[in-house]
């Protein structure tokens, strides 16, 4: 008796058992929800069982389903490791790989690892999701993405976090500004100027305000922005000077934009990998993982001896 399913029909039934949602995994295999329904339909005729249990608020799996969940996920993985062994098929090969991160690691320092990782891997979509700590979190525990890149993290029970490096917050300035000169400042030094800072949502902000309260003389905020690429294209714009993580920064041939150490305090945050505790990267998603993590620092700690503090504490 023939099979009648195919690869995609499997993706898609992946995508529904990792996400308990049939619109998100509809965007996750990018088709719409009927032609998503439809595939999983077909499955299960195919298979004469009910892999799924579906409401109007949301899905699950049968007792059959998660059996097969895991036997789909074991042929997935060995099928996308075979390919990606095979000498002269690892560069043709299509795939997908998500990670999720905070946006201030993404302009300076994934964008080139993903670049180093496109050398090797050229027809593999990469998805970035930028978003804010909790939201890169989230996106991680719920499956969205493979993994992040994120400063939080380390405490959640079902997440697994690998440290890659401790940068410091370093202020931000034009090259015509009276601080970039100097060779580093202090939180009160910037008080004596316009200063922009990150929104209160923000969990760069959340670590800022915890690691000062209690400070005299801070600099007080004559703007805000919820991101830190907007945070320096007012920099930029001359409108003001502001504190961002050293990897948000460009390097020191920037025609416009210097950052110069701050200190009293010195506040650093620790930048990781994250991802879910007890479920395997599928092989493209590990090979990116082990990029990441054979460059603590990358390419900015060449560029930025900024980037990182030797043995300082944390001032979270």
């Amino acid at each position: 008796m023939a099979i009648n399913f195919d690869l995609n029909d499997l993706l898609a039934f992946r995508a529904v058992a990792e996400l308990a949602n049939f619109r998100r995994a509809a965007e996750a295999v990018h088709i719409s929800q009927p032609a998503f329904s439809r595939r999983i339909d077909k499955l299960e005729a195919a298979l004469g069982v009910k892999l799924l249990e579906r409401t109007t608020r949301r899905v699950s799996l049968t007792a059959v389903g998660r059996d097969f969940a895991r036997k789909v996920q074991t042929l997935l993985d060995e099928l996308d490791s075979t390919l990606l062994g095979i000498q002269g098929l690892a560069t043709s090969r299509l795939g997908e790989v998500s990670i999720a991160c905070v946006p201030s690691t993404v302009y300076y320092y994934v964008s080139q690892v993903i670049g180093r990782y496109r050398e090797s891997y050229p027809r593999i979509r990469l998805k970035i999701i930028d978003a804010g700590a909790s939201a890169v979190l989230d996106a991680v525990a719920r499956g969205e993405a493979d993994f992040g890149l994120n400063f939080i993290g380390s405490q959640e029970p079902d997440i697994e976090f690998e440290p890659l490096l401790e940068e410091r917050f370093v202020a931000a300035c034009r090259r015509d500004h009276p601080l970039a000169k100097r060779r580093s400042v202090t939180w009160s030094d910037l008080a004596a100027f316009d200063f922009i800072a990150l929104g209160k949502t923000s969990g760069n902000r959340l670590l800022l305000d915890q690691a000062l309260a209690g400070q005299v003389n801070m600099p007080q905020a004559i703007y805000e922005s919820q991101h830190v690429t907007s945070l320096l294209g007012m920099v930029e714009a001359g409108l003001g000077v502001a504190a961002v993580p050293s990897l948000a920064m460009p390097g020191k041939d920037h025609p416009l934009l210097v950052s110069v150490p701050l200190q009293d305090p010195v506040i650093t945050r620790r930048v990781g990998l994250i991802r879910r505790k007890g479920r395997p990267l599928a092989p493209a998603a590990q090979q990116l993982w082990d990029l990441f993590a054979s460059l603590p620092g990358g390419p900015i700690a060449t560029r930025n001896r900024n980037a990182a503090i030797r043995k300082r504490p944390s001032a979270r």
